[in-house]
């Protein structure tokens, strides 16, 4: 990636951003982590209360890249073929056809996935891993680009199912929509004749130019003093007496896939160590498992993860550009 190139990068990300704010008010920062993980080429599960706008946020991001959306709403009853489709045989052909499910679409939103049994969450999660779907024999890959954003909500959790520790590390990105502030709130109370539904997003780019984005971010320059510095992040997050299990290599792969994806988004074509912290927290807490009697005394993945980056120096300001 070039300088040039870095700068169109941002100037397209950032009108991305725009679009989707008019629908998610004062919501800047959880709207770029989304498209961040658009364009790296990963998943975002988002842990939120009911009401926050994540069916929203699904929608709006799909409108403005003219792609498709579904959104899945999981139940303990769901089965996997409610997801991925199911083959019907045609009594006028004397064949299987295959009816393909929501999960064929550009942003899927999987709406309280702990709600469903272990073996349809792995159906979805098998999907987002091989992004295709094999039928009687038959391959059908799924949209370009394709995007899952998932949602688990952490009231109510009578009857729910907790994603394992190896199935959250499928995720790229774990992120909180939160309820927005006072003057967002005023905003959306004044245009409260209007559904959410009926607004429009116009279309930034197209699918395919997503694509294009995508392959343009992994060109994105990273020094060996930045993987350097990944690799004792996550080294530390496994030494630490607070944690069980610490971030695996796909953590660090992922960290150094937004990293390259922020710099873009920022107008560079190398990373720095700011776009590591930034994304460190997101990137990696969601795949540490605690040990029980940290985790009784309050102790969180996103403090642990905030004292390593304390405890872990970054390497000079000097970068190779």
């Amino acid at each position: 990636m070039t300088a040039g190139q870095a700068e169109q990068f941002a100037e397209v990300f950032e009108r991305l951003v725009s679009g989707v704010e008019r629908v998610l008010l004062g919501k800047h920062h959880v709207i770029r982590m989304a498209f961040t993980a658009l364009l790296s080429g990963g998943h975002l599960l988002l842990e939120d209360v009911p009401g926050t706008g994540k069916t929203s946020l699904a929608r709006a991001i799909a409108q403005s890249v003219q792609g498709a959306s579904n959104r899945i709403q999981f139940t303990p009853d769901l089965l996997p073929g409610d997801i991925t489709g199911v083959s019907i045989y045609d009594q006028r052909s004397g064949a299987f056809e295959f009816h393909r499910g929501p999960v064929f679409a550009n942003i899927v939103l999987a709406d309280e996935i702990n709600r469903a049994s272990p073996k349809t969450q792995a159906a979805l999660l098998e999907v987002m891993e091989e992004e295709q779907i094999t039928a009687d024999g038959v391959t059908h890959p799924v949209a370009e680009p394709f995007m899952v954003i998932a949602t688990q909500n952490p009231v109510e959790q009578a009857g729910t199912y907790r994603l394992p520790e190896a199935q959250l590390d499928r995720f790229l990105m774990k992120a909180s929509i939160g309820y927005p502030d006072h003057a967002s709130t005023i905003r959306i109370l004044e245009g409260a004749g209007r559904r959410a539904h009926a607004v429009v997003i116009p279309a930034v780019v197209s699918a395919a130019t997503v694509v294009e984005l995508a392959a343009l971010a992994r060109t994105v320059h990273v020094d060996p003093s930045i993987n350097d510095y990944v690799s004792r992040l996550v080294d530390a997050t496994r030494t630490s007496t607070a944690v069980r299990l610490g971030a695996s290599v796909r953590g660090a792969l992922a960290l150094i896939r937004t990293a390259k994806t922020l710099a873009a988004a920022n107008g560079r074509h190398y990373v720095i160590p700011d776009d590591v912290k930034q994304l460190a927290e997101p990137v990696l807490a969601h795949r540490l498992l605690l040990d029980p009697e940290a985790e009784f005394d309050g102790v969180t993945p996103s403090s642990i993860i905030a004292r390593i980056l304390i405890e872990t120096p970054p390497p000079g300001d000097r970068q190779a550009a």
